[in-house]
């Protein structure tokens, strides 16, 4: 999971959610009218779903759990629990139909003050509440939200997700040794390729973590190895990279 930045709506399509939202109020705020609504919403739904796919990690990956195609809107507040925020631009998030479906459906953990357990990676920094360890593909919850939203979304329990980490791990240490070994070849063409490849491989969280390691040299070089390193640090430090 990655902090994703959530785009601002245009005006036509804020003025369109907040009319199905009264409507909703006027057909009386409940679970049934909330999602009555929903199913009938099919132009906003287009257009929310193409702002979603704007801020969507990789290649249109959950954002969740980050390996799937990313299929569903979700409400990240249940429309069960909160049938007024069916249309709150700011409650939509893209899901797999695994992670929407199956693991999270209408649950929705609080605290005791009623704060969501949930994280909001669109609202907040998933590396405050999650550790992501490369060499074995699992997480480590480092708050209650963070240890909730691994139960919730079972990022550890299962098995494909935290193979398919592990095996982007392999890929990512790769790509950082290629992009090495072509630039310092003077092949500027395919190493931009290589750099992309990164950019948008499937496991952004991954790809994160790995640049996250670059503020802890030391660190860096006992998980990635010194080659890796090396290219890790020179491709961080290009002039046009954030």
């Amino acid at each position: 999971m990655i902090p994703l930045q959530r785009p601002p709506l245009n005006d036509r399509l804020a003025a369109e959610l907040a009319q199905r939202t009264e409507a909703i109020r006027r057909a009386g705020v409940t679970t049934a009218s909330g999602r009555a609504a929903w199913r009938t919403a099919r132009v906003p739904k287009a257009r929310l779903r193409a702002l979603l796919h704007e801020m969507s990690p990789g290649l249109l990956r959950c954002m969740y759990c980050g390996d799937n195609l990313g299929t569903d809107i979700d409400h990240f507040e249940p429309i069960a629990r909160a049938p007024l925020r069916t249309f709150d631009w700011h409650n939509h998030l893209l899901a797999c139909a695994y992670c929407n479906s199956n693991q999270k459906r209408d649950r929705f953990p609080c605290d005791p003050a009623g704060d969501p357990l949930l994280i909001d990676p669109a609202a907040e920094d998933p590396a405050d509440h999650l550790l992501l360890y490369l060499e074995s593909g699992a997480y480590q919850g480092l708050t209650a939200k963070g240890e909730a939203t691994i139960e919730v979304f079972a990022l550890n329990s299962r098995a494909e997700l935290v193979r398919g980490r592990r095996l982007a791990f392999a890929v990512v240490k790769a790509l950082l040794r290629d992009w090495l070994t072509r630039t310092e070849a003077g092949d500027h063409a395919t190493a931009a390729e290589v750099a992309d490849a990164l950019d948008q491989l499937w496991q952004a969280d991954v790809v994160r973590a790995v640049h996250r390691l670059s503020a802890n040299p030391p660190l860096a070089g006992a998980v990635l190895g010194p080659e890796a390193a090396g290219a890790l640090y020179a491709l961080t430090a290009r002039p046009h990279r954030n």
